[in-house]
């Protein structure tokens, strides 16, 4: 169901269910890849889970623009800093929460709104300490379906990085007329690190702040030119039963009493 559709006389009637606020981005996704592709995954990816939950939940609009500072050398991006996407985040929370919701979602796309959304959810919950009944959540879909995707056999790598073979995937998927494969060319390097893997060819231990031009000439990580539609739909179908499953056990949650 659409948050948006409803009138307002309406909304205390859903107020019990899980609002789910898809955030994502706009920023450069390589020589290959349409800038919105964040929002565009996401957006599809709640399409499809409306489809399956109907009235079950509330989904709002895609939040468009994140904080994507660390894209902002290469043209195209728009990003909101660290510090206004956690205000951002907040006030629309707090607009869920003025309105009777107590569990909201925020349903995620791109890595750069892990830190300000995990402070924004950080920030109104120790506002709101004494209310048990509140669950402020924040998934982002290739975490959250993180085992799932690492399982798809047709994958050269098994997890998402930035404009890699699995983004370019979702947008042949979705929208093929907007992906050029002929300049799909990725960064990939490795460091004698046992713990920090820069181009995410595999897993980091740790966690650096580095601009994305320190990284990738062309702003793409991985072998995008390996993409394939086939690949696409079966992260689109992985995404999507993790989600829907997410949301139906947030729904199902209870304030619980300190062990």
């Amino acid at each position: 169901m659409q948050y948006g559709e409803l009138r307002h006389p309406q909304v205390s009637e859903h107020a019990h269910k899980v609002a789910v606020l898809p955030i994502g981005s706009l920023e450069q996704h390589g020589h290959h890849l349409p800038l919105l592709t964040d929002s565009l995954i996401n957006a599809e990816i709640v399409r499809r889970a409306e489809a399956i939950l109907g009235d079950e939940a509330l989904f709002l609009p895609v939040l468009w623009v994140g904080a994507s500072d660390h894209h902002r050398r290469f043209p195209g991006t728009i990003s909101l800093s660290n510090e206004t996407y956690t205000q951002v985040l907040v006030e629309m929370i707090e607009s869920l929460i003025g309105s009777g919701f107590r569990r909201v979602l925020l349903l995620n796309s791109h890595g750069g709104n892990v830190g300000p959304g995990g402070a924004a959810l950080y920030r109104v919950q120790m506002a709101r300490r004494d209310e048990c009944d509140l669950w402020l959540v924040l998934a982002s879909w290739f975490t959250v379906a993180a085992e799932q995707i690492a399982g798809i056999e047709l994958l050269a790598q098994k997890h998402v990085t930035h404009a890699c073979e699995l983004e370019t995937s979702m947008i042949l998927r979705l929208r093929p007329d907007l992906v050029r494969l002929d300049l799909a060319q990725g960064a990939n390097f490795d460091i004698a690190s046992a713990f920090y893997c820069p181009d995410g060819s595999r897993g980091s231990r740790v966690s650096l702040a580095k601009p994305f031009e320190h990284i990738t000439r062309t702003g793409a990580l991985g072998h995008p030119e390996l993409a394939t539609a086939e690949k696409g739909e079966a992260l689109f179908t992985a995404a999507v039963n993790e989600i829907v499953a997410l949301v139906r056990e947030i729904a199902c949650w209870k304030p619980f009493e300190p062990g």
